[in-house]
């Protein structure tokens, strides 16, 4: 199939370009490279497959529409998966314009070019975070999500909103994708892997908010990007058994479905920390600071209705995937 891919530098959009690649698919990957973090992360990412003869790249943002349009007139793609967005909680407490410009506008630019381009399937990533201030555990697609505590939990929910409106209006299949806490190889250097691995090999203290009583569903890198190409080739369509007197937020009479993917296994942040150490053969203090504005204490992914509609199976236990992680962390970083 032609598939085009928004944010194919990224952690997970480079990860799915080369499965996509590796199964015979022919990939149009856009991505604007901004300084977010270290843009040669991203260039390193994007050298592992950029040279293939089935991938194209185009340098654009989403939220650049004329761009967009030129590259969908170009390569009249069959399915879209669309990654690209501004991440992280805590940088849109002090930079919202940026959410607003890529999660919104960009996020709408990708809707219109896929109506008109008679899309076959949009699959879209939102978040976790679209839980907010939600305490009931595992989080669940049929829980109420209208709470967020945070700007980028917000744009991720709008999206759900404006994906919604567009299967309702025109037919067009959508499916959301509420990620919890990715991690593995090539992860962006702003979360919490990265971020501990770097301390630990300097030696120098990690800041453990809430007190180190966080949990978070980690997720392993092959396991995520197995359920967005399962999710891809299984096409939204109306849920029969909806309805609309008793609505199921994770399903519709439109074309439109919503699921968590994650690993149905949270782990206490501290024991993440313990792996880490380990691993790199160093134990660091800990600071145990209160919650951030924003953030969470606990992330849990039912994961059922993906199981039962695509066959998602996560099989990464967090020991196995840390020690993957490390591995290509000492690699990349030569030590």
């Amino acid at each position: 199939m032609r598939i085009l891919v928004t944010g194919t530098a990224g952690f997970i959009g480079a990860a799915l370009a080369r499965r996509l690649l590796d199964r015979g698919d022919e990939v149009l990957g856009i991505d604007n490279h901004n300084d977010y973090y270290d843009p040669a992360l991203k260039e390193a990412r994007l050298a592992g497959f950029a040279a293939h003869p089935r991938y194209t790249h185009v340098r654009s943002d989403v939220a650049d529409a004329a761009a967009l349009e030129r590259a969908f007139a170009a390569f009249r793609p069959q399915r879209v998966v669309h990654l690209a967005a501004q991440a992280g909680v805590r940088y849109s407490l002090k930079h919202p314009q940026a959410y607003v410009q890529s999660n919104l506008v960009g996020f709408g630019n990708v809707l219109e070019t896929c109506r008109h381009g008679a899309v076959e399937h949009l699959v879209y990533a939102s978040s976790s975070s679209v839980y907010g201030a939600n305490r009931k555990l595992p989080f669940a697609v049929e829980d109420p999500v209208d709470h967020p505590v945070s700007l980028y939990a917000a744009t991720k929910k709008a999206n759900e909103l404006m994906a919604h409106s567009y299967s309702h209006l025109y037919g067009l299949p959508t499916t959301g994708l509420r990620f919890f806490t990715v991690y593995g190889p090539w992860g962006r250097p702003d979360m919490s892997p990265m971020l501990f691995a770097d301390r630990i090999r300097r030696g120098e203290p990690i800041e453990v908010y809430n007190y180190g009583h966080h949990r978070r569903d980690f997720t392993y890198i092959d396991d995520i990007v197995e359920g967005v190409i399962r999710t891809l080739d299984h096409i939204a369509r109306p849920d029969p058994a909806y309805d609309a007197e008793r609505p199921n937020p994770g399903s519709s009479s439109a074309p439109y479905r919503v699921y968590n993917i994650g690993n149905d296994r949270p782990v206490e942040l501290l024991y993440f920390i313990e792996l880490l150490e380990r691993g790199l053969g160093r134990t660091v203090e800990k600071r145990l600071l209160p919650m951030q504005p924003g953030d969470v204490p606990d992330t849990w992914a039912d994961v059922s209705a993906l199981r039962r509609e695509v066959g998602y199976a996560p099989n990464t236990s967090i020991e196995e995937g840390v020690a993957r992680f490390i591995a290509w962390y000492r690699d990349y970083t030569g030590r």
